[in-house]
């Protein structure tokens, strides 16, 4: 009895000095300024974020001893303490609803240097009350072109840091048999209506709309490939896509690494409800590649490069040699949705009279904006240092590069939410080598406001993950099928499709 007397004013006295010691953050009481912005990763000084968007946690990147930072909207106040400043959910929330009409979040960090505490310049976050597609989807993937095997599409709640996986490549890979999945594609985000593909093992084009899900075959012996780049009709059950003989080759002097070229590539359409592909273009002289449906489903936007290929040389060859000379434009075909049909190309944007290569055009969904991916050649940017994002208006056929959200390296793979107010882009900013997806504000008359990345709990976590992100999309929810129940239908044989003469 003794003893257990004594064990429990030892503890008594034990959680006593526990809880002297936790003490809510303060703000310094003295401090000098520090003269100069603070250096934070990620980049969140001056960035506007959706109202329903999660916490952004950042981390200060000059030395310190010790860390606080105040954030300050309207009547709210938060303080928070450490190098990692990580406000939680139900904190956040209330600095949003406390912004106010102006929206504004000013942000202040103070740092202890040699027992003195210096404030940095204060910088602000700004809120916007147009909300965001709740969930994104994206491919992690090693920066490299020989470890694609470990790779998954995940999907992301923008409005916490809840990741699921959509499904892992090495369900259906083995030591002998590998695979590749890629270029998940939603019908305006529905993630009841997807599709991806699978090559090599087992492959073959994944579709699942309104809960049934199979797996086609594309390759017809009247089309050049199973289906690559994709693009859902707006309405009805139906995907156009492109066609590629593609391949990559290396550079041995350039900053570029490698180069994803096309021997020869055309467009197709094909009707899920009857199982049947038709040809959309299919010049032997043009390289058609990544289709975009107009919103209300009556246009089909592409990109395609003039490249007259030599019968008596390997196209390979010729293409190789030529690669700078294969500069993408932008066109469009006017679609007759009762006989399924295509009018003849419009020329919507002359990149290559330029000098330039436009690729990935993505329109906004009002029907107004066309964002491209513009570099000097070639048709895959990702790979392309000076690859920016471009604006077309559709109004007056007037475009500009995108100066708010370009930066020195990679733009690229980009897309619009539903409600257009907001893109999100692939871009290799930070470090020139993995690509992450950055979001930015669009206004009614086309002007943006800074990129930032996408929030991570860890504010460091990017930088660790050592994988870059790839093809992002937004979802209006997330996919409920379960990686298991993919791999089943994987494992199915493939349904043939018909082709079709139109």
């Amino acid at each position: 009895m003794k003893r257990n007397s004594l064990f429990t004013i030892h503890y008594s006295l034990f959680a006593l000095l526990l809880l002297a010691s936790c003490h809510s953050p303060q703000v310094p009481d003295s401090f000098s300024d520090a003269g100069q912005a603070p250096d934070i990763y990620p980049d969140y000084a001056g960035v506007t974020v959706p109202v329903n968007m999660a916490p952004l946690h950042f981390q200060l990147m000059q030395q310190a001893d010790e860390v606080v930072a105040r954030f300050t909207a309207g009547s709210e106040q938060l303080v928070c303490e450490g190098p990692k400043v990580r406000p939680d959910e139900a904190d956040w929330q209330a600095l949003v609803a406390g912004a106010g009409a102006d929206g504004t979040i000013a942000v202040e960090l103070f740092a202890l240097r040699g027992g003195k505490w210096l404030r940095y310049n204060p910088f602000s976050i700004y809120v916007s009350p147009d909300s965001i597609d709740p969930w994104l989807s994206y491919r992690i993937i090693s920066p490299s072109y020989v470890t694609y095997e470990d790779l998954t599409i995940r999907q992301r709640c923008l409005e916490s840091y809840e990741e699921r996986i959509i499904y892992d490549n090495m369900l259906c890979s083995t030591e002998k048999d590998g695979q590749c999945i890629n270029c998940h594609n939603y019908q305006l985000g529905n993630p009841r209506r997807m599709q991806f593909h699978a090559r090599q093992n087992l492959g073959g084009t994944v579709v699942s709309y309104d809960g049934s899900t199979i797996k086609t075959n594309l390759k017809t012996d009247s089309t050049l490939s199973a289906g690559v780049y994709p693009a859902w009709h707006p309405r009805l059950p139906l995907i156009a896509y492109s066609t590629n003989n593609t391949m990559q080759v290396f550079h041995t002097r350039d900053v570029n690494k490698i180069e994803v070229l096309d021997a020869a590539s055309d467009l197709i359409l094909y009707d899920l409800d009857r199982g049947e592909v038709s040809t959309i273009e299919n010049d032997p002289n043009e390289f058609e590649v990544f289709p975009c449906w107009s919103p209300d489903g009556k246009w089909l936007y592409y990109s395609s490069a003039h490249f007259e290929l030599n019968d008596s040389v390997e196209a390979e060859t010729q293409v190789i040699k030529g690669y700078r000379d294969i500069k993408y434009s932008v066109y469009r075909k006017a679609f007759d949705e009762k006989t399924l049909t295509f009018g003849p190309r419009e020329m919507v944007f002359d990149a290559a009279a330029q000098g330039l290569s436009a690729t990935v055009p993505r329109l906004s969904p009002d029907g107004r904006w066309l964002l491209l991916s513009v570099g000097e050649w070639g048709c895959f940017h990702i790979w392309h240092h000076d690859a920016d994002l471009w604006l077309m208006d559709l109004q007056n056929d007037s475009i500009r590069t995108f100066d708010e959200v370009n930066s020195p390296n990679t733009e690229a793979w980009h897309n619009w939410s539903r409600s257009g107010r907001w893109i999100v882009f692939s871009s290799r900013r930070y470090d020139g080598d993995f690509t992450r997806p950055f979001f930015a504000h669009v206004d009614k008359d086309g002007r943006a406001t800074k990129p930032f990345e996408l929030p991570q709990d860890d504010p460091d976590y990017h930088r660790q993950l050592m994988r870059s992100y790839n093809l992002p999309e937004l979802m209006m929810g997330p996919v409920e099928i379960t990686p298991q129940e993919f791999a089943d239908v994987l494992k199915q044989d493939a349904v043939p499709a018909k082709f079709v003469s139109r």
